[in-house]
């Protein structure tokens, strides 16, 4: 076990104002891998005056000095990459393969993305009169899930130090030594003292005194909905911004003539990554009548290969919320075609590969967000139905259409309720605008319009 002493603020590491410390857990094996200090309001507050005090500064640098900054930071990031793999493999479960790929070769892209941005981007422009003036909002609160650990950091810090604020980082205590490495990054790339700081600890101490803060202009939350409808309450009583980006419960969608087999074994792919911790996951498979027992039984087949080849959940509270939601799908009526509640290992938190048929749009695993590696399979009559049950839930964040016909997909696609939709397959763009409708969240992430999020916007009249 390692410990880890100590918060980056202000361009250094200085020791925590408290001594409780945060026991970081291998969910492979339920092995105390690392602490970390648990921060405390003093903690958060010393963070957010350096990001002020650094504010000024960094918001009249050059946007091609502060380009050069990330794509500094991008390269220290790159000669970490091994290391970031095996510590998010270590302290998330994740398979190493899909470690390297996902979560430490993705978010790498993206900071190159921004580094390139900051030096293009129109920060000032001529309309009729007037200049208008993008400027940054200010100093930003990143309070950060465990899922994707680096690549949620990067999605939030990267384009808010693009547009000139500063940032504290609060990561989530499940992974924060991935949150550490970052922070060492940071350190290497040579950006200015207190732009960007982090505190670790746990969301109802410092993750609520940053949302708090009122030295705070903005505030980025990834997580639950019902943690960020507390920050949004918080964010609206002193009336700043936030960015929310919450639940989800995706529909994909089959339409008859769609190429059925590749359609369902895209499908189960899409809810097993990540051990179906992942907020855009599909897992709601929608099928014709016609078609289901096929589609059923291929995705039993499907998720059965999977049973070796995934990871455990986060942790012993999420391994016992996954399987109380298939215990409640089954007493509710679905049918368990494969998986269970049971553990396919006597050590770790794992979770077998679930698939529940006849499940109808009233059931609770049809409402709500399980994260873990559970699908639910509906039945639909035509298209309207289909619609219906595909919007008739409170989130809209993400989905998949699949047709013969790419134009009736996309026909489909547009009457989702819902920020982002795969046509036939198509594969994630990390730069595209992310984020969703409905309870889902407020704003988006990545891309241009991730950059957007952290500006203000000022015109001069002449």
């Amino acid at each position: 076990m390692k410990a880890h002493d100590g918060m980056y603020i202000d361009g250094a590491w200085r020791p925590a104002a408290g001594r409780d410390v945060i026991e970081v857990v291998n969910p492979a094996d339920e092995r105390v891998i690392g602490t970390v200090p648990a921060g405390t309001a003093e903690d958060v507050d010393a963070a957010v005056r350096a990001a002020r005090a650094a504010l000024s500064g960094w918001s009249a640098t050059p946007p091609a000095e502060r380009a050069a900054r990330l794509a500094a930071l991008r390269d220290a990031l790159a000669a970490r990459e091994e290391e970031i793999a095996e510590t998010v493999t270590a302290e998330l479960g994740s398979p190493l393969a899909f470690s390297r790929t996902v979560h430490a070769g993705m978010p790498i892209a993206v900071a190159g993305f921004y580094a390139g941005l900051a030096a293009t981007y129109a920060f000032e422009e001529k309309v009729g009169n007037s200049t208008v003036y993008h400027e940054p909002v200010g100093v930003v609160g990143a309070i950060t899930p465990w899922n994707y650990p680096l690549h949620q950091i990067v999605a939030k810090a990267a384009p808010a130090l693009a547009a000139g604020c500063t940032v504290v980082l609060k990561p989530a205590e499940d992974t924060p030594l991935t949150a550490r490495l970052f922070a060492g990054a940071v350190d290497e790339a040579g950006l200015p003292a207190g732009v960007f700081n982090l505190v670790t600890g746990v969301g109802p101490v410092a993750g609520q005194a940053l949302a708090e803060h009122p030295d705070v202009d903005l505030v980025s939350f990834t997580g639950s909905t019902a943690v960020g409808r507390r920050i949004g309450a918080i964010a609206g009583a002193a009336v700043k911004k936030v960015a929310l980006e919450l639940g989800g419960k995706s529909a994909n969608v089959i339409l008859p003539g769609a190429d059925l087999a590749r359609a369902v074994n895209v499908g189960v792919a899409n809810v097993m990554s990540n051990s179906g911790q992942t907020c855009s996951a599909w897992t709601r498979m929608l099928v014709h009548r016609d078609q289901y027992d096929e589609a059923v039984a291929l995705a039993a087949t499907a998720a059965a290969k999977y049973g070796e080849r995934i990871g455990p959940v986060v942790n012993a509270k999420q391994r016992a919320r996954v399987r109380d939601y298939i215990e409640k799908g089954v007493a509710e009526g679905a049918r368990l075609v494969a998986g269970g509640p049971g553990s396919p290992r006597e050590r770790g938190y794992f979770v077998s590969p679930t698939v529940l048929a006849d499940v109808t749009p009233e059931m609770t695993v049809a409402q709500e967000e399980i994260f873990g590696p559970v699908l639910s399979i509906l039945r639909y009559d035509d298209e309207e139905h289909a619609l219906r049950i595909a919007n008739g839930t409170v989130y809209g964040l993400a989905g998949a259409v699949w047709a013969g016909d790419e134009a009736e997909a996309v026909a489909f696609a547009r009457r989702l309720d819902t920020g982002q939709v795969d046509i036939n397959g198509g594969r994630f763009n990390p730069l595209a605008p992310f984020g969703g409708y409905k309870q889902s969240g407020v704003g988006r992430e990545l891309g241009t319009h991730g950059l957007t999020e952290y500006l203000q916007t000022k015109s001069l009249q002449f």
